[in-house]
Order: C-alpha cells, then structure tokens, then sequence
C-alpha cells in the first residue's frame, strides 16, 4: 500500500510519544514506516514542515472536543472549557506543549484562535478585549503545559525544605495551604485560568 501524508503524520506522533521530541527525525521516522527518508519529502517537505503538522493533528483533537457555544450561555465557561480542552490535547502527546508553541505556521491553531475570538465577539465582548483574553487564555495554557511537561533531572538533590521555608516563608505557606486539602494540579490550572476569566474559585 502506498505510503500516505496522513500515515507519515500518526507514525510521527506515535514517535514523539515513544521518543520524545529530541529523537524525532525525519530519518528515523522513514526507518519506522520501512522507506528511505528521501521518499518522506513526498508529503513532509522539512522537519519544521513535520512539526507544524503535529501540531495542527494536536490542535485538531483539541477543537474536536470543544462543544458548540450556545447562543445565550456564558461566554467565559465556554472559554475555559476550550481552554481546558486545548491543555488536555498537549498532555495526550509527550512534548505536546513544546510542538505546539514551536509550530508558528499552524493554522489549526488559528483556527482556535479564530473559533474562540468570534465565540466571545458573538456574545457582546469588544474585539480588542476578546483578542486579549484568547491570547492571555491561549499562552497561560501552552506555558503550563510545557512546565507540567519539562524534563526532571532525578539526579539533583531537591533544596532543603528548611531553608525554603525560611527564605520564602509567604509563597511556601500559600503553597502548603493551597495543596492542603487534596488540590492537584487540574484543580490549580482551573483556579488560574478561572482567576483570568473573571471566574470565581472551583468550590
């Protein structure tokens, strides 16, 4: 069976997921669909091109799952909601923040922009405002994701606890309190993004 574009893309992202982002190449890629990388440059004209392709299939399930706004509901739900759904989308794939924010020519990720911006506008918000929220919304969102995504080195020794709380004795009781009580880090990406929209606290 020939080998399509679309067949290129899933063994791509079933490499980033193995691998991770630092092991995709367009030669190993070739190797694991058993051609010669000169025949990906068929349908994958550079890696940049294969990048922004993953991000666009990653923008794609994101949008899938957004619902469709309804006419009279509230504008900064339905915004959270996509919002969430955009961060679910990158957590599915390993490196899945760092393929979307290095992706500067996928449309499906304007096309999410698009999609919430005209949602906002629809419902009465200033296109000046709407830009601003989406923006903030969107880069909360993917810099949150590449946090939660960010490699650990285990062979470092955490700081030690005392000194933390002596030198930071606000942040690191507002941390102790926050997490207290069972919170994860859903709850505080909820809280943040609620903080932004104008939202009050998850109960």
């Amino acid at each position: 069976m020939a080998l399509d574009r679309q067949q290129v893309v899933d063994e791509a992202l079933s490499l980033l997921d193995d691998k991770g982002l630092e092991s995709l190449s367009l030669r190993t890629l070739a190797g694991r669909l058993g051609v010669q990388a000169p025949t990906l440059y068929w349908h994958i004209g550079s890696k940049a091109e294969l990048l922004d392709a993953l991000a666009d299939a990653i923008m794609d399930d994101a949008i899938a799952a957004i619902p469709a706004p309804g006419p009279d509901g509230e504008w900064s739900e339905w915004l959270l909601t996509a919002l969430t759904e955009l961060r679910r989308a990158m957590l599915r794939r390993r490196d899945g923040a760092r393929i979307v924010s290095g992706a500067r020519l996928s449309l499906r990720r304007a096309d999410f922009s698009e999609s919430a911006m005209s949602t906002l506008v629809d419902h009465g918000i200033e296109l000046q405002r709407a830009r601003l929220l989406v923006l903030a919304g969107e880069r909360l969102t993917v810099g949150y994701v590449l946090e939660e995504q960010a490699p650990t080195d285990e062979s470092q020794q955490p700081p030690d606890l005392e000194e933390l709380l002596g030198r930071f004795p606000v942040m690191t009781r507002a941390i102790g309190e926050y997490f207290h009580d069972g919170r994860t880090s859903d709850d505080l990406y909820q809280d943040t993004a609620r903080l932004l929209l104008g939202l009050p606290p998850h109960a």
